[in-house]
């Protein structure tokens, strides 16, 4: 028996940058920022100076003077994710994919064939590195959280092994962000009582937890800060949400700016409700001010569908009820999500005829978008605009 828990947790290191440096020789060992309005990447070069994702690019060359701005190649990222995730596949059947620069994989039935857990995640980086030309860390743990946490903590360009005798040592020594959940709000509310460390909060009684975050997180937070996160890893799992969103800067935007770039998503998002044949029930509106403060908004559908007014009308109702944060604190990020998903064959089959009619209109400008480009049938309100950079992501 071995003391190594069978589950792989691979992080990509500051993945967009990686590759502006893979394919530049010459921006090797230097910061670089990828996006010039908004950072959308930072080198670890760049972070060393605090440079961060979705800052504005202003205040980052401020921080980081001598960084590289480089533009977005979205193909070429997802060049290389398609590259990266052949490896990980290779690696096992076991795939679960979080997002094009991460994955858990679940290699516990390999031991025979291709070794420890340690040895297949020094075998897997090896070959990322080889093949695809990229740095990735590998934590490996006994549950997916755990290796989660530790990949973060071997960034960048490490591989961590936590055994299983070890696994609380290894945790309740880290700060209390290390949980999953544990974001600015209730970080703050944790280290006001001063509770700082897992620990801490894993010798507290679950009531106290409860009692202090709400009933779902503080359940959550209880049972992770004692290792307990019994979730397989799920090949083919579907999203349950869908979701985009668009960096701003803080340019004071006017409301029909605003509503052309609340378009822009809206539009994305029900192409690729429509492409993934779901439907969706709730809109939800997320938005960042100048303040770094956020809030969101959210409503639920009288019934499911994947109708683009249908989506645009419930959306434009959210940013209206917004209107006065957006005009007291400066939206510097605007973004939507829809959820509630399910699979759109019932549903299509309900609904009334007028309504199916525009479901088909809808399909039928997808599919003459798919033949002559994304851009050759776009709305009178989005010609000239800038939609900003389409973000490569794994199938919905």
């Amino acid at each position: 028996m071995t003391n190594e828990g069978p589950i792989l947790h691979a992080d990509l290191d500051a993945f967009y940058a990686s590759v502006e440096q893979r394919d530049d020789p010459g921006l090797r060992a230097r910061p670089v920022i990828v996006g010039g309005g908004v950072v959308l990447a930072a080198s670890y070069e760049a972070k060393a100076f605090g440079v961060r994702t979705a800052m504005s690019g202003a205040q980052a060359r401020r921080l980081c003077p001598h960084a590289v701005v480089v533009p977005p190649r979205m193909p070429a990222y997802s060049a290389a994710s398609k590259a990266v995730f052949a490896v990980f596949e290779n690696t096992t059947p076991l795939v679960e994919g979080l997002s094009i620069d991460e994955a858990f994989l679940d290699v516990g039935g390999l031991h025979r064939i291709s070794g420890s857990p340690s040895t297949i995640a020094a075998r897997l980086r090896r070959e990322v590195a080889e093949r695809v030309g990229l740095p990735i860390t590998v934590g490996v743990a006994r549950t997916k959280f755990l290796a989660k946490v530790a990949s973060g903590v071997a960034k960048p360009d490490g591989l961590l092994v936590v055994p299983h005798d070890g696994e609380l040592a290894f945790l309740h020594p880290l700060p209390v962000e290390r949980l999953w959940g544990v974001g600015k709000v209730s970080s703050a509310k944790l280290r006001e009582r001063g509770i700082r460390t897992v620990g801490q909060v894993a010798a507290l009684p679950e009531v106290d937890l409860t009692s202090m975050l709400g009933r779902a997180a503080g359940r959550q937070l209880h049972a992770l800060a004692h290792n307990r996160d019994p979730r397989p890893v799920q090949v083919g799992r579907r999203r349950r949400s869908i979701g985009a969103q668009r960096a701003l800067g803080r340019r004071e935007r006017s409301p029909a700016e605003l509503d052309a770039i609340l378009i822009a998503l809206v539009d994305r998002l029900a192409r690729r409700l429509r492409a993934a044949r779901r439907v969706c029930r709730t809109v939800t509106l997320r938005m960042r001010f100048a303040d770094f403060s956020r809030a969101t908004r959210s409503r639920t559908l009288t019934e499911a569908t994947d109708h683009t007014e249908t989506v645009l009308s419930a959306a434009r109702g959210l940013l209206a009820t917004a209107a006065p944060l957006v005009e007291t604190r400066g939206l510097t990020l605007l973004g939507f999500a829809l959820s509630n998903l399910s699979q759109d064959d019932a549903v299509q089959l309900a609904l009334p005829f007028d309504q199916r009619q525009a479901t088909a209109l809808d399909t039928t400008l997808d599919t003459l978008r798919e033949r002559f480009g994304g851009t050759a049938i776009t709305r009178a309100v989005q010609l000239g605009r800038d939609e900003g950079p389409t973000v490569p992501l794994l199938p919905d």
